[in-house]
């Protein structure tokens, strides 16, 4: 009982704070891949630690440190112990709920937002290529229409989209740039990055950490970007192109150079912050990890603590 009320505490204080703390870090811009990790393992560490929660509360905390032999004796042994003291069904019945809730809407959502994204991005990169003419020289999709726009649609057939617009507005030097982004969206993975904020959300759309982590996974993907198609290019050639397919539109599901933030992006890529240093990126990194590792630490805490003790659970 104590360990799952150590769990839920930490699922509220970071569900709660976690998004309050993230959202006023001013080194998320400096290192923009590193705060998505950060975002994306805080949000889904409270998932898990309710989960967890749920399955303490319905078969004790030691049984969890075994193998599944030992762990289905245990469970057995417990929980006829457990259902024989008052309440103590209900307790179980409780977790037993919150634990399947917790399972079953993760395997729903992530379900449901991976084959909509990409029964949505197949047909758009297929109707692209059909009205569009494959330009080898640009590694792109060129589509006819006068409004300046770049974009990039994952999944089965990654396509970049260019419409003739932005290959007549942009210089040659500000298509490369911007050309570099789309392709830094695709080599990322930043789709799948994405789609776990937008997973998560779904599970536990009442938590703020949830809701901060889609937005700011949105936003920091394209920051991610735009350092990697700089790291070889001038930033103020990404920046002006930035200014003109500011006023393109691109769908929904697609990553588009200029989707996110383009106000904020310019004035980064002008005006670049110094990189953290080594050690500070060694401690965010530590606390991502311990983030992940957290909950199941206090998960098996009682288990690590029999075992030391000399104590076999069950036995």
């Amino acid at each position: 009982m104590t360990v799952a009320a150590v769990l839920l505490a930490y699922a509220a204080c970071v569900g709660t704070l976690g998004a309050r703390l993230l959202g006023q870090a001013k080194w998320t811009a400096r290192a923009p891949l590193l705060a998505i990790v950060t975002y994306l393992t805080a949000a889904w560490s409270v998932v898990v630690a309710l989960g967890l929660a749920g399955l303490v509360l319905a078969v004790h905390a030691t049984a969890l440190g075994g193998g599944l032999s030992h762990l289905i004796g245990a469970c057995v042994l417990r929980l006829r112990a457990t259902y024989a003291t008052p309440g103590g069904a209900t307790v179980a019945g409780l977790g037993l709920i919150l634990a399947g809730s917790v399972a079953a809407r993760s395997v729903l959502a992530a379900v449901g937002h991976l084959r909509a994204i990409g029964q949505q991005a197949l047909r758009h990169a297929q109707t692209a290529r059909l009205v569009g003419r494959p330009d080898p020289a640009l590694g792109a999709v060129l589509v006819e229409h006068p409004e300046p726009a770049a974009y990039c649609v994952a999944g089965r057939h990654p396509t970049v989209i260019l419409t003739t617009g932005a290959v007549a507005a942009l210089s040659a030097g500000q298509l490369d740039a911007v050309l570099a982004h789309e392709r830094a969206h695709l080599a990322g993975r930043h789709h799948r990055l994405l789609a776990m904020a937008r997973i998560g959300r779904q599970v536990l759309p009442f938590l703020p950490v949830m809701r901060e982590a889609e937005a700011q996974v949105a936003r920091l993907i394209e920051l991610h970007a735009d350092d990697a198609a700089t790291r070889s290019r001038d930033p103020e050639t990404l920046a002006t192109a930035l200014v003109v397919l500011a006023a393109g539109a691109s769908p929904a599901t697609a990553l588009a150079a200029a989707a996110t933030d383009t106000v904020q992006r310019i004035h980064r890529l002008l005006r670049p912050a110094e990189p953290l240093g080594r050690g500070r990126r060694r401690m965010l990194r530590a606390t991502a990890a311990g983030l992940a590792l957290t909950p199941v630490l206090l998960a098996l805490a009682p288990a690590v603590l029999a075992l030391a003790l000399g104590r076999v659970p069950g036995a």
